[in-house]
């Protein structure tokens, strides 16, 4: 049996396990669903499967509710060892925190039917982020309805930079905004090529809005979030990890309309000094071969 509204446990309106009463510096407090959706997106991964599909179903806050009860595993569809994880992971939830914490930097989190969600993110069905949090000025809808993402290699050659800072200038002359992950290497070099000739881009990031990663490129993190925006399906403060940046990079891709990918191949290149031993979202090693792809996505594919 999988958790739909006829199986989910009952509780008052005025249930105290649905969302925590916010603390004595919150302006005002946020609607239901957008605390249970900041909740959620602190209790799973980006693209969780179990949460997912949960949310195809049924509203944030009925979500939070079902793991915050004593239902059973086989009434909620999930296996006793991960709800098991699910609930000793949401005792610490605070989501009101969690919204504070990114206002106090000038951000926000934006949940499915605000003005400024991206529509092509209900196209992933259960793989819809659960909300993302933004950093910066731009309208995230406006800036992904013609939105090209740049990816590669982080330890790429000086040629590879050249080719990925062009190609994302002249995208960004032609109108385009650029989407990359913010890392070192290409992506970054995308970024720069944008910004360069005074156009927007966006990062996305496998960390929180308010962690600069790579520190190395504090200062192109800056200026994204001043000329374009920052994003992320992670709540503040949580730090990247090997599987998170993978998983960053292969979700934020399904995001744009078209798809570059400036690629260099094969062997034995070392990563950036600042990240041997970090054991953190580790380079591919490359041959010096760069070759640059593009993929155009049509409608309906």
């Amino acid at each position: 049996m999988s958790l739909t509204a006829n199986n989910l446990p009952q509780h008052p309106p005025t249930d105290p396990a649905a969302v925590p009463e916010p603390g004595p510096q919150a302006r005002s407090r946020p609607e239901p669903e957008r605390l249970a959706r900041a909740a959620l997106s602190r209790l799973g991964e980006p693209g969780d499967a179990t949460l997912g599909r949960w949310l195809a179903r049924l509203d944030a806050l009925d979500v939070v509710r079902a793991i915050r009860g004593d239902a059973p595993a086989e009434q909620l569809g999930v296996d006793s060892a991960r709800l098991a994880a699910f609930r000793a992971r949401a005792v610490d939830l605070d989501p009101v925190a969690d919204l504070e914490r990114v206002r106090a930097v000038g951000g926000r989190f934006i949940i499915p039917g605000d003005t400024e969600w991206p529509s092509q993110l209900d196209d992933l069905g259960e793989g819809r982020p659960t909300g993302l949090w933004v950093l910066g000025t731009g309208s995230l809808r406006l800036l992904a309805l013609r939105s090209v993402a740049v990816v590669g290699a982080r330890a790429c050659t000086a040629y590879g930079a050249h080719v990925a800072g062009d190609l994302a200038a002249q995208l960004a002359e032609r109108g385009w905004v650029v989407v990359s992950g913010g890392a070192y290497g290409i992506d970054a070099a995308a970024h720069r090529g944008a910004l360069a000739v005074g156009g927007p881009t966006v990062g996305v990031l496998a960390c929180g809005v308010d962690v600069a990663y790579p520190r190395g490129n504090t200062a192109l993190i800056r200026r994204i979030a001043e000329q374009g925006l920052l994003v992320s399906e992670l709540p503040p403060g949580e730090h990247p990890t090997r599987f998170r940046c993978v998983n960053c990079t292969n979700r934020f891709r399904s995001w744009s309309d078209t798809l570059s990918t400036c690629k260099e191949r094969c062997a034995a290149r070392p990563p950036p000094p600042a990240d041997r031993g970090a054991g953190q979202c580790a380079p591919d090693r490359v041959r010096h071969q760069d070759r640059v792809h593009t993929r155009v996505r049509r409608p309906g594919r």
